[in-house]
């Protein structure tokens, strides 16, 4: 059975928990997690790249030169595109690169995410993640306590402007909701650091 620590804002270890076997103890899977980056990744893409193909480059109407006579290669078009300033074969042009995982998919590769993490030592939960004041030196102070230096994923249950005003400028840290997680997101920091409410509701989701 996966465990992890539980700190106060002061950086203080409390006492340690037992996390869901079903949720942070499977064995990750490497091929849906695989999947499940490169979906996040084209799901970010704008797609709005375009270019002109040679129905499209203004002029290139007229024959060059005739047909046949002149000892040169024929051709039609001055916009043909092996020509300078010719158009582009095959022109990319605005779609979207969007696709969905089916459920199923996407709930084993947050399990085997949030698993890999695990492994790793990198839960670190927190009984009431939250500030009185925004202070960022307080907050690098508290990530500094309970050892999340470099990268870190803050998980609230709900936003608090406090959190993430005082994260905002630290390299590394990102803060977000449980409601709105990525297998990404995890993937991408070692240090999972979440309050303990989000962590009850993430294990209701998942297990």
């Amino acid at each position: 059975m996966p465990t992890a620590k539980v700190y106060n804002m002061a950086g203080e270890e409390l006492r340690e928990i037992e996390l869901s076997q079903a949720v942070f103890g499977i064995e990750p899977n490497g091929p849906v997690l695989h999947e499940s980056v490169k979906n996040y990744l084209a799901n970010q893409r704008q797609g709005t790249q375009s270019s002109l193909t040679r129905a499209e480059v203004s002029g290139g109407g007229r024959k060059p030169w005739r047909q046949k006579g002149t000892g040169r290669a024929r051709t039609g078009s001055t916009r043909s595109p092996v020509w300078t300033h010719g158009g582009v074969a095959f022109a990319p042009k605005p779609r979207s690169y969007r696709y969905t995982l089916n459920k199923k998919v996407r709930k084993l590769a947050m399990k085997s995410a949030l698993s890999n993490v695990a492994l790793d030592g990198g839960v670190i939960v927190v009984e009431d993640l939250n500030l009185d004041n925004i202070k960022t030196k307080d907050f690098a102070k508290f990530l500094n306590a309970v050892g999340a230096t470099g990268k870190a994923l803050v998980v609230m249950p709900e936003p608090r402007d406090t959190i993430i005003k005082s994260a905002r400028n630290i390299p590394g840290v990102k803060t977000t909701i449980c409601g709105v997680l990525s297998p990404y997101d995890v993937l991408n920091h070692p240090r999972f650091i979440v309050d303990e409410a989000a962590l009850r509701k993430i294990e209701e989701v998942y297990a």
